[in-house]
């Protein structure tokens, strides 16, 4: 499947004819949701840097039965599915980063760039700084926080992840110029370790 704007129709119907009980639905339902997976992954990893550890069809696996195990595919619409596709996502890739910084007691921790991402230019970043950030701005901005969820982890364009969270272009923009320019201050050179 491509962008989110290609077959949303495929995709709407398919959710909303499964959710009313058509199990029929399910048959090309799974491949969709498996493909738009597989994009959102190769999404993420064309911005991190070489010698992070977690491979993209794992990560694919992983968030593909977190999806079905957590939701019972109750996916109520598109917006609800890339909502929880990025959300399952950065879960996965911060657990795993957890996991590499517990077995190198916090050295040598893959680092990623957010460069590919909207023009954002942070030095270079891990992951657990990310969290922790992202964090923070769900605290005081949680719309904004969704916003680079779906822009980072889903790998949605402004228009689309506004779109997703039923804002407007311009409102997108502007919520994201607003984010970036905060994450950039909070990640910057002297806030990480």
């Amino acid at each position: 499947m491509g962008h989110p704007n290609e077959h949303n129709h495929d995709l709407t119907s398919l959710i909303a004819r499964f959710s009313h009980g058509d199990r029929a639905a399910a048959e090309s339902l799974l491949p969709l949701i498996y493909e738009e997976l597989r994009r959102i992954a190769a999404s993420h990893f064309r911005v991190r840097q070489q010698g992070h550890t977690l491979q993209p069809t794992a990560l694919v696996n992983e968030a593909y039965l977190k999806l079905a195990e957590s939701s019972k595919l109750a996916i109520r619409d598109r917006k609800h599915f890339f909502v929880l596709a990025a959300s399952i996502m950065r879960q996965i890739l911060v657990d795993h980063a957890r996991a590499k910084q517990a077995q190198k007691r916090g050295g040598n921790m893959n680092r990623l760039t957010l460069d590919g991402v909207g023009e954002m230019r942070v030095p270079q970043l891990d992951l657990l700084a990310l969290e922790e950030a992202m964090n923070r701005l769900t605290k005081i901005h949680p719309d904004r926080a969704k916003l680079v969820e779906l822009r980072f982890f889903a790998g949605l364009t402004s228009n689309e992840a506004g779109e997703v969270l039923g804002i407007s272009r311009s409102e997108a923009a502007r919520q994201w110029r607003a984010a970036r320019a905060w994450l950039t201050i909070e990640l910057g050179e002297g806030k990480q370790s």
